[in-house]
């Protein structure tokens, strides 16, 4: 991604900071989760999201043959690997190990990320050591 694209990512995830969580939503300033979140800055940075996103369960422990997120992100996104990810790329945390990866954040910077938590809505924080272990897989935002 260049960099004029990962400002504009940035730029636009940082416009939800503030939003309250909320499960499975997606309005700016109203409520969002973390898919919430990426699906949000996907719209305002790609286009219209190209399928509806299925129900989903909320369970960060949750094992399972299939990486259910990072399938549907492969479908819409280049894959690279978390280590090359930078500034606007978009992060699947696996919260467990062992566990499907579910949860997502948008790097902002070598060392900071945006991310809908619950209780505490979207925010900006320092990727630290325990964050950045449990990065499982990163994609890029398409180009318009």
């Amino acid at each position: 991604m260049n960099a004029a694209k990962s400002q504009r990512v940035i730029k636009v995830a940082r416009s939800w900071l503030g939003t309250p969580y909320h499960d499975q939503a997606s309005l700016r300033g109203v409520g969002c989760d973390c898919l919430g979140l990426a699906r949000g800055v996907w719209r305002e940075v790609v286009g219209p999201e190209p399928f509806p996103i299925p129900p989903y369960s909320r369970d960060w422990g949750e094992t399972g043959p299939r990486e259910v997120l990072a399938d549907g992100a492969r479908r819409m996104m280049p894959e690279i690997a978390p280590s090359e990810a930078g500034p606007g790329a978009l992060v699947l945390f696996r919260m467990v190990p062992r566990a499907i990866a579910k949860h997502v954040g948008i790097l902002t910077g070598p060392d900071s990320f945006l991310h809908a938590y619950e209780r505490l809505g979207v925010i900006e924080e320092p990727l630290t050591p325990s964050w950045r272990r449990r990065i499982a897989f990163a994609f890029l935002f398409p180009q318009r």
